[in-house]
């Protein structure tokens, strides 16, 4: 298994460079050329697999059934807009170069102070991970400690999101409200709708892919990774044990959301809005069927189901749009009955049962007996 993950992580790496060059240097008649709108679609697959692979730490590998990783994905996503929407300066439409556009419209007088130093790069990076980091921190640090599990840690999860979703509507939060935050112009001082910049992006996403699927797989493979099986596999065994399972499971929590915000924070610049629809329940309900499609507990599942099921959603939202939620519905069905362990899973149980011709002995030469006599 690990060689696979090798292999993954050097095929994601190699596409950060081999999609902008086929966008970028590849002339626009040839049949390898990648078209622009196709750039940002791919950028935006490699993030909900970023997002799909934080949910599997915590799902997967420490048993933390959470419907509410949408929420540290739309704050990692909110932190990166402000920063976005600070560049704009004089350049929005009524020419504040302090108060973003809806400020303006909403007669704010001066710039909340949550919104000071996110004109620096530097410190929207650091507020991308600290933001959803502290609050799965925080909501853990009750949540385990309280031993509250299963379904009512999913409940629990998914009314977060939700009282998120609700706050981030209102105008007075200073977030945009129902319009969210958009009409980004750079970032980095680049044009933020350059070919150039959309390639730069896209690579910069599959480079964290690789690097979050390496650092996951070293996390899995060390003596925390396999107390993490075994909380998701014999909680009160575990316990009974000496470990502190709610150290662990914070662990894996905290790093989850983490992971969660850095995916927010790369796809807002590549599809160019975050509102407060990011909050959605349904949005982390999504983020549970790629992970269980492409098999939870693998590593790589999780990135296969969120390009099959997001390239899925992509077409038939084109071509039949009243379906998707009904073939969504479906998959997910059909999944749990007849592929309970995902896309990824059943495939390496299918292998490992895969009949393997054994090396046959080698038998001795009948002349053998015969030429050790005539040697005595």
């Amino acid at each position: 298994m690990s060689r696979l993950i090798y292999i993954t992580a050097a095929i994601i790496a190699a596409l950060a460079l081999l999609v902008p060059v086929l966008n970028l240097v590849v002339p626009a008649e040839s049949a390898l050329h990648i078209p622009d709108y196709l750039v940002p679609l791919l950028g935006k697959y490699l993030c909900f697999a970023i997002l799909a692979l934080a949910l599997d730490l915590a799902w997967g590998y420490c048993g933390i059934l959470s419907l509410g990783h949408g929420a540290f994905f739309a704050l990692g996503g909110y932190a990166m807009g402000m920063y976005l929407m600070r560049q704009i300066g004089a350049r929005g439409v009524y020419a504040n170069p302090v108060l973003p556009d809806f400020m303006v419209f909403l007669n704010w007088k001066e710039l909340p102070w949550y919104w000071y130093g996110f004109d620096m790069f530097w410190f929207a990076a650091i507020m991308v991970m600290v933001v959803p980091g502290l609050l799965a921190f925080v909501f853990g640090w009750f949540a385990f400690r309280s031993r509250v599990t299963g379904v009512y840690l999913s409940i629990i999860t998914q009314a977060l999101t939700y009282a998120l979703l609700l706050a981030f509507f209102r105008n007075d939060m200073g977030f945009g409200g129902n319009n969210g935050l958009t009409d980004f112009k750079d970032i980095l001082g680049f044009n933020i709708q350059a070919q150039e910049t959309r390639a730069a992006l896209f690579a910069a996403t599959a480079l964290i892919l690789a690097a979050f699927l390496l650092m996951l797989h070293f996390v899995v493979r060390s003596r925390l990774g396999k107390v993490m099986v075994a909380v998701r596999d014999a909680e009160s065994r575990t316990r009974f044990m000496g470990y502190r399972v709610e150290h662990v499971k914070l662990f894996a929590f905290t790093l989850s959301a983490v992971m969660a915000g850095v995916a927010g924070a790369l796809y807002v610049p590549q599809v160019g809005i975050i509102n407060p629809g990011e909050f959605s329940p349904g949005n982390s309900i999504e983020i549970v069927i790629w992970t269980a499609v492409g098999g939870r507990g693998t590593l790589i599942g999780p990135i296969i189901g969120a390009f099959t099921v997001n390239a899925g959603k992509t077409y038939f939202t084109g071509a039949f749009p009243d379906m998707w939620l009904l073939v969504l519905g479906g998959l997910f069905v059909c999944v749990t009955l007849f592929l309970p362990k995902g896309i990824v899973g059943t495939l390496s149980d299918w292998l490992a049962r895969w009949p393997r011709a054994k090396p046959s002995k080698p038998q001795p030469s009948p002349a053998a007996p015969m030429e050790a006599a005539a040697a005595e």
